[in-house]
């Protein structure tokens, strides 16, 4: 099971710079990032996790984040924890995600979710209601784009006329039942437990991001019985718990559930703090 690393990366924090090298040295697997672009204020929207945090309003971009890191590393994966993609324009992020995962030898994990905060979405444009169909609409024009020939893509939301662009993303096509193959890096949708989401992974993602492992004995029999009715080969689903305390004996009953990564929680903090984390953390995954 893969060990990763995840923290509110701002202009406060350590950087991605000296982040991703203690990563790397230290024998993790992945550093991964979140996004918001601003939180408007006045806001009504409440924050899932209770009060706000202050870091939420101050966060990198975390593919220019995740591009720094991409420089001063070999081995680790690259991830975002996770991209709103409803708020980008689609072709300019296919570009943005091919280019990481080029200039990175294909270390690119594409996490992605539908949003919580209403106000920051709408000043997107992104309508509210719709933001889950928007994602996927989004997700369908940027793999016309990353396909191997030419590939138009039209629906209510955008189109894209076939076009040659490149690079490509380095991870080969996954094949779906019924369906054109699934180009791209590695991505995982974000959300709660649910048929709805679970349809959505099946249907054009390839995993699972959740936050924690509550539940996950109940809900991953739930999810892996959608991905073999959607054709998906067993073998190619992916699950990667995030916003996780390392604690052994947690880490080992979730290796016994078969998730693939558990992404460590960091402080949102300078580099003395995270780096203190880091040593007990390593300390909870390989215990003297």
């Amino acid at each position: 099971m893969r060990i990763s690393a995840t923290l509110y990366m701002t202009d406060g924090t350590i950087g991605p710079v000296r982040l991703a090298r203690e990563l790397e040295g230290r024998g993790f697997d992945g550093l991964y990032v979140p996004e918001h672009t601003h939180i408007p204020v006045p806001r009504e929207t409440p924050y899932p996790g209770g009060d706000l945090p202050p870091e939420c309003a101050r966060m990198l971009s975390p593919f220019v984040a995740l591009a720094q890191a991409a420089a001063v590393t070999e081995r680790i994966t690259l991830g975002t924890n996770i991209a709103l993609v409803a708020q980008h324009d689609p072709i300019d992020l296919a570009k943005q995600v091919a280019t990481l995962d080029h200039l990175s030898g294909g270390r690119v994990t594409l996490g992605i979710g539908y949003g919580w905060n209403r106000e920051e979405a709408e000043d997107h444009g992104v309508p509210w209601p719709h933001r889950r169909a928007v994602v996927r609409d989004r997700m369908a024009l940027m793999r016309a784009l990353w396909a191997e020939q030419p590939t138009e893509y039209e629906s209510e939301y955008g189109s894209v006329r076939a076009s040659e662009v490149h690079p490509k993303p380095r991870r080969a096509p996954r094949k779906r039942l019924g369906k054109g193959p699934l180009h791209g890096p590695l991505t995982l949708i974000g959300g709660a437990a649910g048929p709805g989401l679970f349809a959505h992974i099946a249907e054009y993602a390839d995993g699972w991001l959740p936050v924690g492992g509550s539940g996950l004995r109940r809900a991953l029999p739930a999810l892996r019985t959608a991905w073999a009715e959607a054709g998906r080969e067993a073998a190619d689903l992916y699950v990667a718990l995030t916003a996780v305390a390392p604690e052994a004996g947690k880490l080992a009953h979730f290796a016994e559930l078969g998730v693939d990564e558990v992404i460590v929680q960091l402080p949102a903090a300078g580099e003395a703090q995270v780096c203190a984390a880091l040593d007990a953390a390593q300390e909870a995954i390989s215990p003297p």
